[in-house]
């Protein structure tokens, strides 16, 4: 089984609300879609949602790299081998993480409808059976982020992200704001994305927090700033989870060595797919350390990607894949999959997505076609 076509496609996909961090605002989300065919008929999607305030990689330079870098170097290689194709893609170009998860996922899927298994299969087994499901608040004003988290939970949902990262005051404030409407027993997370910059920020911001019972604070300091989130977690009893911090097998080596965070939040994007997320997850359990799986709202196939990695590890505490429930129009079916305030992943072989090609085809802003002659 080799590889023989590759078609890129570049895509918007259309949010029910606008989705904002500290760092942006998006409207739409923009993705890359990877449909690879092998010469036996096989076909597997692969997905590259690229962030230029994570990893360095935009929209554009991302297609790019797909299109004369990558993909050609992919075709008639054996879908199978994993390591080798990781090790090519390294070999060829340095970082692009969210490009090279396109084919890592696009890959196992293949695998998977080959072998006639689910991916989780392929990289360990299913270990969870079902997960409970985040609702993650973009920033808004304190009382219209109270007022949706109300409303989700009255739909069922027991914990949220809330994503903050502005002034530290305005945040606390919208951070009392839920607590206060949803009450003691519902779980709240806060992602900063980095926006208090620095640990006097962050200490100032956490003292305010103390007694709100949160869950746990994401990536409130600068991502390089790896000495920030040491002097943090020294400092406060409130749990700190690292994100943008790591990308890398030797961002998690300096995490590990300098005891900079109580848990990780592994993303197929950031490391470069399902391959290298099973191995930071591994990494991560020798050290003690929990993760999450989280995602740059993805779609159904590469939230599936994400699922299969959260599903066959213990170590595997969290799952954050909401993107599928945040698009008016998806491609996918993963949709289904949610059963609130649960995610339940099915048995079908390899992502066990099925794609819409004719939805595909209407949020298709751009593609390409690689193709071998041999």
């Amino acid at each position: 089984m080799n590889i023989k076509r590759i078609e890129i496609l570049a895509v918007h996909f259309p949010l029910v609300k606008p989705f904002i961090v500290s760092y942006g605002t998006y409207p739409k989300m923009p993705s890359i879609i990877v449909k690879l065919t092998t010469d036996d008929g096989l076909v597997g999607w692969g997905e590259s949602v690229p962030d230029e305030h994570v990893t360095g990689e935009t929209f554009e330079s991302t297609f790019h790299v797909l299109k004369h870098s990558l993909a050609p170097a992919m075709l008639n290689e054996n879908p199978c081998h994993f390591e080798a194709i990781h090790e090519k893609m390294d070999r060829i170009v340095k970082g692009s993480p969210s490009a090279k998860a396109a084919i890592d996922i696009a890959c196992f899927d293949l695998v998977g409808k080959k072998l006639g298994v689910p991916v989780y299969q392929l990289i360990g087994g299913r270990f969870h059976k079902k997960f409970p499901i985040t609702h993650v608040l973009s920033i808004d004003e304190p009382d219209k982020m109270a007022d949706e988290a109300q409303e989700k939970v009255q739909e069922g949902y027991r914990s949220f992200k809330m994503k903050v990262g502005t002034e530290v005051e305005r945040d606390v404030e919208r951070i009392k704001a839920v607590r206060q409407r949803v009450g003691e027993h519902i779980g709240i997370r806060v992602d900063v994305n980095q926006g208090w910059v620095n640990s006097s920020n962050t200490l100032k911001a956490l003292r305010y927090l103390e007694s709100l019972g949160i869950d746990w604070v994401e990536q409130p300091v600068l991502a390089d700033d790896i000495d920030g989130m040491v002097e943090v977690k020294s400092k406060s009893r409130i749990p700190l989870m690292i994100d943008e911090g790591l990308c890398s097998f030797r961002d998690m080596r300096e995490i590990i060595a300098k005891k900079a965070a109580d848990k990780v939040n592994i993303k197929l994007m950031k490391c470069g797919g399902i391959y290298p997320a099973a191995k930071l997850a591994t990494m991560a359990e020798m050290a003690g350390i929990e993760c999450q799986i989280g995602s740059m709202v993805e779609s159904s196939i590469a939230s599936a990607a994400g699922f299969h990695v959260a599903f066959s590890k213990k170590i595997i505490k969290s799952v954050e894949l909401t993107g599928p429930l945040k698009f008016k129009t998806d491609i996918g079916d993963l949709k289904e999959s949610y059963k609130i305030p649960y995610i339940e992943l099915s048995d079908k072989p390899g992502l066990g997505v099925q794609v819409d090609e004719d939805v595909l085809s209407s949020l298709t802003i751009a593609s390409c076609i690689v193709e071998s002659k041999l």
